[in-house]
């Protein structure tokens, strides 16, 4: 069977789309963020929240926070339904520009030591395995694994 291309866009989150992205959290992370703390970061200069969105539906969406000249992914999630069909990768070439735009030379991220599909997307990236943070995460309890793009 052939691959079906998507035929979304990555654009800014707005409002409107934070009860879709709160969806996305609840299915995506043990360890989700409120829609409140969604709202919140919509507003604040330092984060740049995008979404995938394709035929009106929110399937994707990141946070980018940028300091001074380093910059922090700080989630990416994908509906689990679309995964593997590289709207990941759309998102982080968005993240990559933005962070380029607002001045980042460097960018990091920590990610579960089990999620080996994201750490390959990191590495394709550029990411590389820099430090452990040991029982950062909970619900299960996991090793973070550090990871840095020195020349984003």
């Amino acid at each position: 069977m052939a691959k079906m291309e998507r035929t979304g866009a990555v654009r800014p989150m707005r409002a409107e789309d934070l009860e879709s992205v709160a969806r996305l959290e609840q299915t995506c992370f043990s360890e989700s963020w409120s829609e409140n703390l969604l709202r919140s970061g919509l507003d604040n200069r330092l984060d740049s929240y995008l979404v995938y969105e394709e035929l009106g539906t929110v399937l994707g969406y990141c946070v980018l926070r940028t300091l001074a000249d380093e910059g922090e992914i700080q989630r990416i999630a994908v509906d689990p339904a679309f995964r593997r069909q590289g709207i990941a990768r759309k998102l982080m070439e968005s993240m990559a520009a933005v962070a380029r735009m607002k001045g980042a030379r460097e960018v990091a991220l920590e990610v579960r030591e089990s999620n080996v599909s994201a750490r390959k997307l990191y590495e394709s990236y550029g990411f590389r395995q820099e430090a452990v943070r040991r029982d950062y995460y909970r619900n299960p309890a996991e090793d973070a694994i550090i990871m840095w793009n020195r020349r984003i």
